[in-house]
């Protein structure tokens, strides 16, 4: 969706919001309001222009409980009425104000509290997409996703829309007539699906203008002509979580007596994975180790100073040693003498995702660990988190991956109140750091700072969530392509290029 799913607002290139975009705002921490104006031209692909309802109507579509989204979150509920309107004790969200009414083109959000990141795009408190009311408002809530107006028939508001669909093979779309920004300089664009197994030779071959490398094939395609490679560094990590708790009544409940609710047992398994070794192996140096859950890109908020668990098969045996995980035999038992056996859930991947998952596996037994797969497999990715989101019990550890949102804040991601918790661990002090780094105190940017770096130390130290590794994304693209650019400046938000931007050069 991403040729015409654009965000409302414009970010410069550390992604704080400016006027560049659909609409614009304005946030006064005073006044606890955020202004949205949505710019006189903004059309849907029919022609109407986008409108304060239609801004509204994509909170509504997140809160309501029948629409099953996954969106809602505790952050979101800062805006006044939400939280209400999700529990159905409002039939209005009454925090939103449309001053000129629903067909205006101006909403003011009136917030709770205000936070520190909300100048910046993806702070989880200020949505940035509309929803076109006037399109759907027939359709109830609860078939709205399933519903032909959503999965076969969108209506965006982006440079292109969607003219055919092709399910699980391709789509094609064509120019927005209506866009505001004007004609966009390609006649169509035909995104395809295909088989990884096949990306190789389409880039060898030039059969596609942009697509993108899966790593593993860098060596098989990295001297094509033709094109050019643009790489970044995105924004996310993959990790290890233990599971201690359960997702009860819209909150993480910890377990006290979960079998990895043992900070020791935590931190030798995080002495037992060889990052570094599966990273030149496996990935032709396009991988990396990654030391804290802030990743370098933060500039000041990552702290260089934690250092992570760097492989040490002796360190994490003396770990265990002390903490009573006596050797019995091939393996170790827990504290009380009872057997230890530790399930690891893990999806599949590439080729090489076997080999590297197999191999953390005899790391750790080498420090007398009897750690299985779940299933004795590998888990297809929907099967994966179909698992972690329910607690499945026959998991007790699993390796995922984070696609972060570009304000640093970790709140939605390792909060008390957040279902993407997967860990579902919970303590005061968690809480009380999360908190403080989106308090009004931290509007004072040192304050913040320090208080990111506490939080990361902590979270080294406690090892409920064990950062693993990032991966460059390298993209080949046709040297005849101009415009398409990854700065945030030049998006159309959630990482994508401006495709209004993009044309072939005569």
């Amino acid at each position: 969706m991403q040729y015409g799913a654009e965000s409302l607002f414009g970010t410069d290139d550390h992604y704080v919001f400016n006027n560049k975009g659909a609409a614009t705002i304005k946030v006064d921490q005073r006044a606890k309001t955020g202004t949205v104006e949505i710019k006189r031209g903004v059309k849907w692909s029919d022609g109407k222009q986008v409108t304060a309802k239609d801004y509204e109507y994509a909170y509504e579509i997140i809160a309501n409980k029948e629409s099953k989204s996954q969106r809602y979150t505790s952050s979101l509920a800062d805006l006044e009425g939400l939280e209400e309107y999700h529990e159905g004790k409002a039939d209005t969200i009454s925090g939103f104000e449309m001053p000129d009414g629903e067909n205006g083109r101006k909403a003011v959000l009136h917030f709770k509290t205000m936070r520190p990141g909300m100048n910046t795009s993806n702070n989880g408190y200020i949505w940035e997409a509309a929803a076109p009311y006037h399109y759907l408002k027939d359709v109830k809530f609860k078939y709205l996703m399933s519903s032909d107006k959503i999965r076969k028939r969108p209506m965006f508001y982006g440079p292109y829309k969607l003219q055919k669909l092709v399910r699980g093979q391709l789509t094609t779309w064509v120019p927005n007539e209506y866009y505001y920004k004007g004609k966009p300089k390609l006649n169509k664009i035909v995104a395809s699906v295909i088989n990884p197994n096949s990306v190789a030779q389409s880039i060898k071959s030039n059969k596609f203008d942009v697509i993108k490398v899966i790593n593993s094939q860098w060596t098989n395609i990295k001297n094509t002509k033709g094109v050019n490679f643009i790489a970044q560094v995105p924004l996310s990590y993959s990790y290890l979580g233990f599971k201690v708790g359960k997702w009860e009544n819209g909150r993480n409940v910890m377990n006290p007596h979960a079998k990895m609710n043992h900070k020791a047992l935590r931190q030798a398994i995080g002495y037992g994975m060889n990052v570094n070794q599966v990273a030149k192996r496996y990935s032709y140096g396009l991988s990396f180790r990654v030391p804290t859950l802030i990743p370098k890109q933060f500039g000041d908020y990552f702290d260089k100073n934690v250092k992570g668990y760097t492989y040490n098969l002796k360190k994490g045996n003396e770990i265990l040693d002390k903490a009573g995980f006596k050797k019995k035999g091939k393996y170790r038992v827990q504290p009380n003498g009872k057997p230890l056996t530790i399930r690891l859930a893990a999806m599949t991947g590439s080729s090489n995702q076997e080999p590297i998952i197999q191999n953390y596996i005899q790391q750790w037994k080498k420090m007398g660990l009897n750690v299985k797969l779940t299933g004795g497999r590998l888990i297809e990715f929907n099967s994966f988190y179909d698992k972690i989101k329910n607690d499945d019990p026959s998991v007790d550890m699993f390796i995922g991956a984070w696609s972060l949102s570009s304000e640093p804040s970790p709140n939605d991601l390792y909060g008390e109140k957040s279902p993407m918790n997967y860990s579902r661990f919970v303590t005061k002090k968690n809480t009380q750091l999360l908190d403080e780094m989106d308090s009004q105190k931290a509007f004072n940017h040192k304050y913040r700072i320090d208080n990111f770096h506490e939080w990361q130390k902590y979270m080294d130290d406690e090892a409920y969530v064990l950062p693993v590794s990032n991966n460059y994304e390298i993209t080949v693209v046709n040297k005849k392509l101009s415009g398409y650019s990854l700065k945030p400046s030049a998006s159309m938000g959630n990482g994508f290029p401006n495709w209004y931007n993009v044309a072939y050069t005569k």
